[in-house]
């Protein structure tokens, strides 16, 4: 996860310039977009989204990992893969690219505080894991040099407690620290005794990434940290109006409302479907894969994944939705990606059972495979990710299309067309 420094200096003063704005019940949180998996060029940058792929491998097998330790049990066809890595010569290439790369995987980022007197983070806000982590000030990692970092003894409300918080990542490196609790402000939504980890080892993955940390907003059952996750117990102290939030991700304007939705960001109603709650994740039920009018799959369920850069769905799925487009090819047999011609890029659909929502040409597309060649890489990519053959995760490339709402409430996620 590379940038240049004039692209993170941009990114931080947007950010922070930003304040939160209030409408109806609940909170807007406004969120800066970095980057993509396209090359400035307008081709696809193959070794970052190598690393990407194996990034999500690993968070979703963390994630089961903690569903187990938290009593839950794995779905059937689901399976804790062995720790993926990143081939070292994709580690080479984005060592030798480094200071030239303008582009980052993509995250959604904004700023929330921690202790009191406040300590300001930047923070990437995650559906697809229930984790609040930021760095700690006794960070050893070479990563941390950069980022903002909680003092413990500087907080008069903080409080460590027993056990350790670690996350493996493809490097070989990881994410861990001690447990404390603390109060966490969010778009001054005010939570106390919030558990979380100061971690003082962090991953070189993040070295060069404009974010200090993490919040996740997935159910309580995959965290890490077996705590309520920061919304749940926002709701629960009555902080958050609402048991209900919604996520704008677009190259502009883009926001989290905690405490309902915001009615200014979506046209119509939006439309809810059921999640399998055992799951921990947002995974909707139900789903079909369209290209065009015809249904080339279906019956699976959807995770719906803010952390995540691209679409994944089984491999033996996915050939499926590429047998139906005209003139696509497997490009990269080993990762999973295929590619279309450019001049007719395939209409791709999801459906609940109710509205076909469509993945927009500029959000399917990854970029040229060559300069000039006229075959773009699909944002859905074939992978088995341990989740089962009939489950598929939609990250950023689906969710740019929609609003998008996650009703603890409703136990549902729903789809709005976009104001």
């Amino acid at each position: 996860m590379f940038c240049k420094a004039s692209l993170i200096a941009v990114t931080l003063a947007l950010i922070a310039s930003a304040s939160p704005v209030e409408r109806d019940t609940g909170i807007a949180l406004p969120l800066q977009k970095r980057g993509s998996l396209t090359k400035s060029d307008g081709t696809f940058d193959h070794s970052k989204a190598i690393a990407s792929t194996v990034k999500v491998q690993n968070k979703y097998r963390q994630n089961l990992i903690n569903l187990q330790r938290n009593g839950g049990s794995l779905r059937q066809g689901a399976e804790i893969k062995p720790l993926a890595k990143v081939p070292a010569s994709v580690l080479e290439k984005r060592q030798k690219e480094k200071l030239t790369d303008e582009d980052d995987d993509t995250e959604w980022a904004g700023t929330i505080s921690i202790g009191t007197p406040a300590q300001s983070f930047l923070i990437d806000f995650d559906t697809g894991s229930s984790d609040l982590w930021v760095p700690s000030s006794s960070c050893s990692s070479s990563a941390c040099s950069s980022k903002k970092k909680y003092t413990a003894s500087k907080s008069s409300t903080g409080s460590k407690k027993s056990g350790t918080f670690e996350i493996e990542y493809a490097d070989g490196s990881t994410v861990s620290g001690p447990k404390y609790s603390d109060t966490v402000t969010v778009a001054g939504i005010k939570v106390t005794g919030q558990y979380f980890s100061p971690v003082t080892t962090l991953s070189s993955s993040f070295k060069d990434d404009p974010i200090d940390g993490l919040l996740g907003l997935a159910y309580p059952s995959i965290s890490n940290l077996g705590k309520t996750p920061f919304f749940n117990k926002a709701v629960s102290q009555g902080t958050a109006s609402k048991n209900e939030f919604g996520f704008k991700l677009a190259s502009s304007g883009s926001e989290l409302y905690l405490g309902g939705t915001d009615s200014s960001k979506y046209s119509g109603s939006i439309e809810y479907h059921d999640v399998d709650t055992s799951s921990g994740f947002w995974q909707a039920t139900g789903a079909k894969a369209k290209v065009g009018s015809k249904t080339v799959v279906s019956g699976f369920d959807t995770i719906i994944d803010s952390g995540t850069t691209i679409m994944y769905g089984p491999p033996a799925s996915v050939k499926k939705v590429f047998a139906a487009v005209s003139g696509s090819k497997l490009y990269d047999s080993t990762n999973g990606y295929y590619s279309y011609p450019c001049d007719s890029p395939p209409k791709i659909s999801f459906n609940w059972g109710g509205k076909d929502w469509e993945i927009s040409s500029d959000n399917l597309s990854l970029g040229e495979t060559e300069s000039g060649s006229g075959e773009c890489v699909s944002a859905l990519a074939a992978q088995d990710l341990g989740l089962g053959d009939d489950v598929w995760l939609l990250g950023d490339s689906f969710m740019k299309n929609v609003y998008t709402a996650f009703s603890f409430s409703k136990d549902a996620v729903g789809f709005a067309e976009l104001s």
